[in-house]
C-alpha cells in the first residue's frame, strides 16, 4: 500500500496563536529581566532591613540650606533652596545614636538630612514643610517609641522610618512575567497538540477511505492471480453443493421400494 501523505503546514488562526504565544513568551522574560534590575533589586534590598524600636533622642534643624530642582513646565527648571533637618533616635536593635531617614530614596537623595521636602519653586514654602515635620517630631513622637528599620552591614549609623518596598512589590515583581511565560507557554503546547491530533485524524480518514476502496472495487476480481484462484477453488470443494434429497424429483422414473411384493397379471385382471 502506498504511503499516506498528510499535509503539516498550520492554518492563519494557528499561525496566529503560535505567534501570539511566543509574543507572550517573550514579553514574559523581558519584563522579568527589566523589573528584576529596576525593582527586585532595591526591594530584597530594603526587606533586609530588620524593624527595631526607636526613640528620638534630639531634633536639630542646622544653618546650613541645600539645593533642590524644581519643575515648572516642559521646558522650564530651576533650582531652590530648604533647610536641613535632622532626628536623631536610639536604635534598640543596636543600641546606639542613629540619623533617622524617611526612606530609601531620601537616604540615597540626601543622607546628611532627615527630611527632604518637596521641591517648590519658593523657598518659604520649602522651609514651611520642613518646620511641621520639626514640630512633629518634637512634640507628638518625642518620648515615644515607634518602629523603625535597621540595617546592621550596610548602614549601620541610619534608620528608617518606613520602607519605600514591600513584600507586595516582590510579588508583582515575580508574578506578572511568570504568568505570561506560562500563558504563551500554554497556548502554543494546545495550538500545537490540536494540530497534531487533526493531522493523526485525517491520516486515519484517508487509510480508512483507501481500504473501502480497495474493497469495492470490482476490478480487483480480474487482476487476481492464478494464487488467489487456487484458493478460491480450495474453498469450494471444502463447501460442495447440497442436492436435492428427494428421488422423485431427482431421477425421471420412479423405482420401487426395496420390500415390495410383485403382483401378478392374473391378479390384476381379476
Amino acid at each position: 500500500m502506498a504511503k499516506i501523505r498528510v499535509s503539516y503546514e498550520y492554518s492563519e488562526a494557528e499561525d496566529k496563536s503560535i505567534r501570539l504565544g511566543l509574543f507572550l513568551i517573550a514579553c514574559g522574560i523581558l519584563s522579568l529581566f527589566i523589573l528584576g534590575f529596576c525593582w527586585l533589586s532595591p526591594t530584597l534590598q530594603s526587606l533586609q532591613s530588620k524593624p527595631a524600636n526607636c526613640t528620638v533622642v534630639s531634633v536639630l534643624r542646622p544653618e546650613e540650606m541645600f539645593e533642590c530642582v524644581f519643575t515648572c513646565g516642559a521646558d522650564c527648571k530651576g533650582t531652590s533652596l530648604y533647610p536641613c533637618l535632622q532626628i536623631f533616635v536610639n536604635n534598640s536593635e543596636s543600641n546606639s545614636v542613629a540619623l533617622l531617614h524617611f526612606d530609601e530614596q531620601q537616604l540615597v537623595l540626601n543622607p546628611k538630612c532627615s527630611y527632604v521636602p518637596p521641591c517648590e519653586r519658593d523657598n518659604q514654602k520649602n522651609s514651611d514643610s520642613v518646620l511641621w515635620w520639626e514640630d512633629y517630631f518634637t512634640q507628638e513622637v518625642s518620648g515615644q517609641a515607634f518602629t523603625c528599620f535597621f540595617n546592621q552591614q550596610r548602614r549601620p549609623d541610619d534608620v528608617l522610618w518606613r520602607r519605600s518596598h514591600d513584600t507586595s512589590v516582590l510579588l508583582h515583581c515575580v508574578l506578572w512575567p511568570m504568568v505570561s511565560l506560562l500563558l504563551g507557554t500554554l497556548i502554543v503546547l494546545l495550538t500545537v497538540c490540536a494540530r497534531s491530533l487533526a493531522v493523526r485524524a485525517e491520516a486515519l480518514q484517508k487509510r480508512k477511505c483507501s481500504y473501502e476502496a480497495a474493497c469495492h472495487d470490482p476490478s480487483s476480481a480480474a487482476t487476481a492471480g492464478p494464487s488467489d484462484r487456487r484458493r478460491a477453488g480450495k474453498v469450494n470443494d471444502d463447501h460442495p453443493r447440497t442436492t436435492n434429497s428427494d428421488p422423485e424429483l431427482s431421477s425421471p422414473t420412479r423405482t420401487l421400494p426395496l420390500f415390495a411384493v410383485p403382483v401378478r397379471r392374473r391378479d390384476r385382471e381379476h
